[in-house]
């Protein structure tokens, strides 16, 4: 069998949520790469039921011959539908790096309160019992001379990209074959995380490409452009609205807000609202993961700061809380600064404020990743600017309010990173697929790799 033919795709082929990939082992076996669950416009494809499962989509392929799934990281759209593998009759390991494990109970118990799914309590402890983490770069034997590793991928804490190999005769001699899953690359220069770990080579790579037709803002100035905007507030009373992921994007944030106090007393007046509980509860794990740091993070905890728990944080637990914190900063003028999920405007707290306070010219929203096509954030992102409007809750909230996206916070590699990872340390990628991808980004970003020559094969 093709190596490229022991791919198969059940989600973010097409698209670029849903991730999910098959690598076939042998003609009996299988490991599962991801099981995540659908969002924005790529749900439209499929018949969502309005109850139990309106979120987290059922399994529409074969499950019997897997051997074991591997988790890059947790994000909902690479772990989203993990809960109905496991309703399918799943019962197989789960490979994840060890950080990956402490925060994947988490995001499912969340996932599963807010889709309503049975027995949830059943699940997770099922999922709980089949981990299997795995250090990070270290080989792990499976079928038929097939052997796994783990390497960093610099997405967000504990995230990987996959590697497989397998032995093969040539003539005489035996030859590595290797085939490679991207997962979601980071960028390098993130807080708190060190930079994804180079790719010695691969006979097929299976790469994302989110950012494939962009490049990031400058990462070393992203800090003053967010002082910058929160500038603005702090002047006219407004509110700094951050819809923000709860695992990476938000631990960041805190991370450069603290620097930004800590550079300016005047700063230190500021209020910063942390209105997620489940963004609160990753924090506490990255506090608890703190080895996992890079090495200017570890150098801040030395000097006795504390960037993911400074003394202006306040962290919103109860929802009578999160309505009267909503309440005042509309009525007050208050300057404050709110992070909140979900990172794509499509629930969570985040949707009351932006109902609150979208209508006022002094509030300032501010995009740090990015925004699906079909979910609020993306209309906000695109009409907010022409004073627009945008639809939550099936009513319209005309936008008053400044619109800002802050590129430099995205936690996907751009085109020069992804090209960058193609230059690889040992040998060359030969052949590869773009997955994780609107059509226009893949495109764009297949046109650049052939130009580049950094694979000996094609984008297939």
């Amino acid at each position: 069998m093709e190596v490229r033919q022991r791919v198969k795709h059940h989600g973010a082929h097409q698209g670029v949520t849903g991730s999910c990939h098959e690598f076939v082992l042998t003609d009996s076996a299988a490991m599962l790469i991801d099981c995540g669950q659908f969002q924005g416009g790529d749900v439209a494809d499929f018949s969502i039921e309005s109850d139990t499962v309106s979120r987290i989509q059922e399994i529409d392929f074969p499950i019997d011959h897997l051997v074991g799934l591997v988790i890059t990281h947790c994000h909902i759209d690479h772990v989203g539908r993990l809960p109905s593998l496991m309703a399918a009759g799943f019962r197989r390991p789960i490979y994840c790096t060890p950080a990956t494990a402490v925060l994947l109970p988490i995001v499912l118990a969340d996932a599963m309160k807010i889709t309503r799914f049975p027995h949830a309590a059943k699940v997770l402890s099922g999922v709980q019992s089949l981990l299997r983490p795995l250090p990070l770069d270290r080989w792990l034997a499976l079928e038929q001379g097939w052997r796994l590793r783990l390497r960093n991928a610099g997405h967000i804490m504990g995230s990987a990209y996959v590697e497989f190999e397998q032995m093969v005769e040539v003539g005489v001699h035996e030859h590595p074959v290797r085939v490679v899953f991207s997962g979601d690359l980071g960028c390098k220069n993130t807080p708190l995380l060190r930079d994804p770990t180079p790719l010695e080579y691969a006979d097929f790579l299976v790469l994302e490409s989110t950012y494939g037709d962009r490049f990031h803002e400058d990462r070393s100035t992203r800090q003053q452009r967010l002082k910058d905007v929160i500038e603005r507030a702090y002047a006219d009373g407004g509110t700094v609205l951050i819809p923000a992921f709860s695992i990476g994007r938000t631990q960041e944030l805190l991370y450069e807000i603290e620097d930004i106090m800590h550079q300016d007393p005047d700063w230190r007046t500021m209020t910063v609202i942390l209105d997620s509980p489940l963004a609160s509860q990753y924090t506490k794990q990255y506090r608890r993961l703190k080895t996992l740091w890079d090495e200017e993070a570890k150098e801040r905890l030395a000097d006795d700061r504390h960037p993911l728990n400074f003394e202006r944080l306040h962290v919103v637990e109860s929802h009578e809380q999160h309505m009267q914190i909503v309440d005042l900063l509309r009525d007050s003028g208050e300057p404050a600064i709110v992070l909140a999920a979900s990172g794509m405007c499509s629930g969570g707290r985040i949707v009351n404020y932006l109902k609150a306070l979208l209508g006022d010219s002094r509030t300032d929203v501010v995009f740090v990743g990015y925004q699906a096509e079909g979910t609020p954030g993306r209309q906000i992102q695109d009409y907010g600017p022409r004073g627009g409007y945008v639809i939550l809750d099936h009513e319209r909230y005309d936008i008053r309010a400044q619109v800002h996206t802050l590129g430099g916070y995205s936690a996907h590699a751009d085109q020069k990173e992804l090209l960058e990872f193609l230059q690889t340390t040992v040998g060359s990628v030969r052949d590869m697929r773009l997955v994780h991808g609107e059509a226009g980004a893949k495109e764009v970003l297949a046109k650049a790799i052939e130009r580049s020559g950094l694979i000996t094969g094609s984008v297939i």
